[in-house]
């Protein structure tokens, strides 16, 4: 039986991301950055992540849990070498990778459980970053745990469908998808969810059935005092500058776009 934590002291944390690319947002941006909070307000903070590795604070250990980098970025959706799979998470990587399934986060959960089940004694609190493999309900009988879910996958599964030219590109779609059915399971049985938009508790709350109550929201937005104009640098009427993490249908830079020309106009 665990002793109640205190709300008020530090607390030791293991943070888990299946990816951590350190340039990506949801991977390595907001795990940099929230571990570094974390630490700043006295807690210690230790990383389980898969590649690509995130870069992080110099006071907080990274523990590597290596996949098979199926998909890597210079060769996406290569074969693994029979050497290579060495354990069952491996097995079960390449077996979804059969199947035409994205099979890094259930892999991933059970690779992080291993490794915590060894550590029963050193952590009060797990946080997983959307992995929300079938792995993690087993590392919450172990910890309390708290997973942060930035949006509903189903959103891009939708769009990709709905742009699909024929019926084997939907179905192709759909075997890659398929790990979605097991996030949802897994969210809507997770008693403590970190949501970091007003528009993603309803997403989530329609698509994936994580109830209201169970769901907190964490905005996440930017640094003023990093992003803010430079004094030395007169301003432009009417120049604006934006940014997307990508030109996707998902992130609705159209819809900016739109808006900003319209109100030249109206």
């Amino acid at each position: 039986m665990r002793p109640p934590l205190d709300p008020n002291g530090p607390l030791r944390i293991a943070y888990l991301t299946y990816r951590g690319k350190p340039h990506v947002g949801g991977q390595g941006v907001y795990t940099r950055h929230l571990t570094k909070a974390l630490v700043d307000l006295g807690h210690h903070v230790e990383v389980y992540a898969g590649q690509p590795y995130p870069i992080l604070d110099p006071r907080i250990a990274l523990h590597k849990l290596p996949s098979l980098d199926i998909f890597n970025d210079l060769y996406p959706g290569r074969f693994p070498a029979y050497w290579e799979i060495k354990s069952w998470p491996d097995a079960v990587e390449v077996l979804q990778f059969l199947k035409g399934t994205f099979g890094e986060p259930r892999a991933f959960s059970i690779r992080a459980h291993r490794a915590l089940a060894k550590r029963v004694n050193d952590f009060d609190l797990v946080h997983d970053n959307q992995c929300l493999g079938y792995g993690i309900q087993d590392i919450e009988k172990l910890f309390p745990t708290i997973v942060t879910l930035h949006h509903p996958i189903t959103k891009d599964r939708k769009l990709e469908m709905d742009h699909a030219p024929n019926f084997w590109k939907r179905r192709a779609i759909g075997r890659w998808y398929s790990f979605v059915k097991m996030q949802g399971k897994v969210a809507s049985s997770m008693p403590r969810v970190v949501v970091v938009s007003e528009n993603s508790i309803n997403d989530i709350h329609e698509d994936m059935k994580v109830s209201m109550d169970r769901m907190r929201l964490v905005p996440v937005g930017v640094d003023p005092e990093l992003f803010m104009p430079k004094p030395h640098i007169a301003r432009k009427p009417g120049h604006l500058i934006t940014t997307a993490s990508a030109d996707v249908a998902l992130k609705g830079l159209s819809y900016l776009l739109e808006a900003m020309a319209k109100l030249r106009t109206e």
